[in-house]
């Protein structure tokens, strides 16, 4: 019989709920317009027979396993079918490129690819002859493979067949196999997505993964009759702790979407209990409501307004269990039935008991929009290297100012330079074939160095401040934090990307993207025509708009006495997107500083000798890999500063 303490690896987990959730759902995708759902015990046995079947072509304990592609059940399944061989899964971000790919295939020593489509296919043939340990390589998705004959491509479903051939009587070897893993066996290997150097191969065991998701399934009340959509990249931590190990520890339903481009509309159907995402898609959802809003007629205008206007001021109170009067009650009830309940239902989130944001700090307006609509929306702060929890937000204790208390078994402290440590049950086993790096990032006693400047305040909260290696000092001596700047401007839904420049420079200035969806609205409502991406970002009120949210920022800086001296003396909008095709951007979208420092010398050069323009050719890359150039005259705007006192004197 099989104990609480036994079920230290998922696929122990999983035989336990296939066992004790037997009939309940354990997964459901989206295909060809249906909804398809397996059973827990369905589910054993898809995993079962495919992991069989891996057996049959030669996997065997310790191999490594890429799995690359989007949120399909089969990739999931793959997780569980390689671990019950005690294999080591290493999943791989889909947009990757296939030089991306090939160093981290190579450094895993990767003897298996398991990958979804045609595409993910191609792209590791096209590397295979660089990947001495890759064998094998299996798939998902049939269509437009079917001529292809290499001996070594597989099936799924053929691996699938090979396995259920071999049953009953291969069945108790298979078990037997899953008993001998432990707690303290590598579960899985996660690859940083690289900022200033190659990815690092973050180890983390079962103990890691299975701890911190039971905390945390603790910490929310998540159980067998929770329900997530799995959307976030495979290869990110948060989707292997969210759609993968809490839901096998608490027995809840993963759903997966048709596509990419249709998760927010299956999120509608599904209605899921859990929800993350990083606050760029909150913000995206924010401005499409504004953007639909501006076409509805004057009547829904007003009431969609004035009910705002008692969510604002009720909503959070309410959420919060705080004291309100019976009319404004009785109003945030009828809000409810008019605006907020729709609202909800258009954003798939009626049932959404809580909603998680993270990555990056997301705007205290948009922040308690949601939570006035009486959506449980909270901050956390993690890593891959802590399974991802190292705070997150308690029920009643929500701001959005802070990332919350340390998660359960979390420790934190504050270094002497502000930076900010922690150690827990999830510490990671160290980076893989990099011994430096670990003993840089991890010291003796467990302590693990986040990278990050940050304090604890006097509620016991965290605050962040910014990355502690990019806090700098202009030559006034002024504090520059790069980070907390760009946040700010981030805030704007017409501003996508920001990039701030000062460290060692007399003064800040920043770079910025215009965000394409919500200023082609605006164009579009203010006729204003434009011809592409480029003419739109240096249309002169295109920039008026972005030199009022940098004025903006200016006034909140200068009210801020640690970051008054970073106030923005100049800016430009850039004439092209930053992307991660480009190296600009990482693949979880954080800013590769060094690159673009690089890369646009020419424009901060502008920005600190005086020109009010510059002209510049940009290398860029296409989807299908070819090479162009973007051609483009860059407008460069000076910005007013403040003194405190001044920014008091305007608004008096």
């Amino acid at each position: 019989m099989t104990t609480t303490s036994d079920l230290d690896t998922f696929p122990k987990y999983l035989l336990r709920n296939a066992k004790t959730f037997a009939e309940r759902p354990a997964m459901r995708h989206k295909d060809m317009g249906i909804w398809q759902t397996w059973t827990w015990s369905q589910m054993l046995d898809e995993v079962r027979d495919y992991s069989l079947g891996l057996q049959a072509i030669g996997m065997k304990r310790g191999d490594k396993v890429a799995v690359v592609g989007e949120n399909r059940p089969v990739l999931y399944w793959t997780f569980l079918a390689v671990q019950a061989l005690g294999g080591v899964p290493i999943p791989i971000y889909a947009d990757s490129v296939a030089d991306e790919m090939a160093y981290v295939l190579d450094h895993a020593e990767v003897r298996f690819a398991v990958v979804q489509d045609q595409e993910q296919v191609d792209k590791v043939l096209s590397i295979k002859d660089r990947l001495p340990s890759l064998e094998t390589i299996v798939y998902d998705w049939e269509r437009g493979l079917g001529d292809y004959d290499e001996p070594f491509l597989h099936h799924y479903k053929d691996l699938q067949e090979k396995g259920s051939a071999l049953l009953p009587g291969a069945e108790q070897g298979w078990m037997d196999g899953i008993a001998k893993s432990k707690g303290e066996d590598l579960a899985v290997m996660l690859y940083t997505s690289g900022t200033t150097g190659k990815p690092k191969g973050v180890m983390l065991s079962y103990d890691n993964l299975v701890i911190s998701a039971k905390n945390a399934n603790t910490f929310d009340n998540f159980d067998e009759t929770d329900e997530i959509i799995a959307y976030l990249p495979l290869a990110w931590v948060g989707d292997h702790i969210f759609s993968y190990a809490q839901s096998l520890t608490a027995g809840y339903c993963v759903c997966c979407p048709e596509s990419v481009g249709t998760v927010t509309e299956n999120r509608r159907e599904i209605a899921p209990t859990y929800f993350f995402a990083p606050p760029r898609v909150f913000e995206g959802l924010l401005t499409d409501i504004m953007v639909r809003m501006e076409d509805a007629s004057a009547l829904k205008q007003k009431m969609f307004h004035y009910f705002l206007g008692v969510a604002s001021k009720t909503g959070e109170k309410i959420l919060n269990g705080e004291s309100v009067g019976l009319m404004d009650r009785l109003l945030y009830k009828l809000g409810d039935v008019l605006v907020y309940g729709p609202l909800k239902n258009r954003l798939g989130m009626t049932r959404m008991k809580v909603g998680y944001t993270a990555g990056e700090a997301i705007g205290p307006e948009i922040f308690r929009f949601y939570r006035s609509l009486g959506l449980n929306l909270k901050q956390l702060y993690g890593q891959t290297e802590a399974c991802v929890y190292i705070t997150a937000q308690p029920d009643g204790e929500i701001s959005a100012d802070t990332v919350g208390t340390p998660s359960p078994d979390v420790e934190i402290d504050i270094a002497d330079n502000g930076e900010v440590l922690y150690r827990s049950p999830g510490v990671f086993m160290g980076y893989y074939k990099n011994d430096d790096a670990t003993r840089e990032t991890k010291t003796k006693e467990g302590w693990v160095h986040t990278g990050d400047a940050g304090f604890i305040d006097g509620d016991g909260h965290l605050r962040i401040i910014d990355r502690a290696k990019d806090v700098g000092k202009l030559n006034d001596g002024s504090m520059f934090p790069p980070k907390y700047i760009e946040n700010k401007l981030k805030f704007f839904p017409n501003i996508k990307e920001a990039v701030a420049i000062g460290d060692e420079r007399d003064f800040a200035a920043v770079m910025l993207n215009i965000d394409l969806q919500s200023v082609a609205n605006w164009a579009e409502r203010n006729n204003i025509v434009y011809g592409s991406y480029q003419e739109l970002a240096q249309h002169p009120l295109v920039i008026a708009m972005m030199a009022e949210h940098v004025d903006q920022v200016n006034r909140d800086l200068s009210e801020e006495e640690r970051v008054a001296g970073a106030q923005i003396h100049r800016f430009l909008v850039l004439h092209k997107e930053l992307d991660a095709d480009d190296g600009e951007l990482t693949r979880t979208m954080k800013v590769r500083r060094s690159l673009i420092n690089e890369r646009y010398e020419p424009l901060i050069e502008a920005l600190y000798d005086g020109s009010t323009e510059k002209f510049v050719e940009t290398e860029v890359t296409f989807e299908d890999g070819r090479k162009g150039t973007i051609k483009a005259t860059v407008k460069i705007e000076d910005s007013k500063v403040y003194g405190r006192e001044a920014v008091r004197e305007a608004a008096e």
